[in-house]
């Protein structure tokens, strides 16, 4: 199941870079992208990066890797919630 749940990841973050021309015409321009990238295409990279994220979460997730690459990356958050 996680396999299928990967691939269909990976196909989304991968129309989502292919197509990011789209999307910002869909949804226009955000803000955020535009004040924090410092560059004109903000929005267009961000969207670029939003399915970059998908696409690398997504190969996680289909081969398997997912539990331990989020619990890497949240390590220094669960190290307090489980005092000894």
């Amino acid at each position: 199941m996680s396999f299928i749940i990967g691939l269909i990841m990976i196909v989304v973050g991968a129309l989502t870079i292919i197509k990011s021309e789209a999307i910002f015409s869909f949804f226009g321009r955000i803000e955020w992208f535009e004040d924090k990238l410092s560059t004109a295409g903000g929005s267009r990279l961000g969207y670029k990066l939003i399915g970059l994220i998908i696409l690398f979460l997504g190969i996680l997730t289909m081969t398997g890797l997912i539990s331990g690459f989020m619990e890497f990356v949240l390590s220094p958050l669960l190290m307090y919630s489980n005092p000894e």
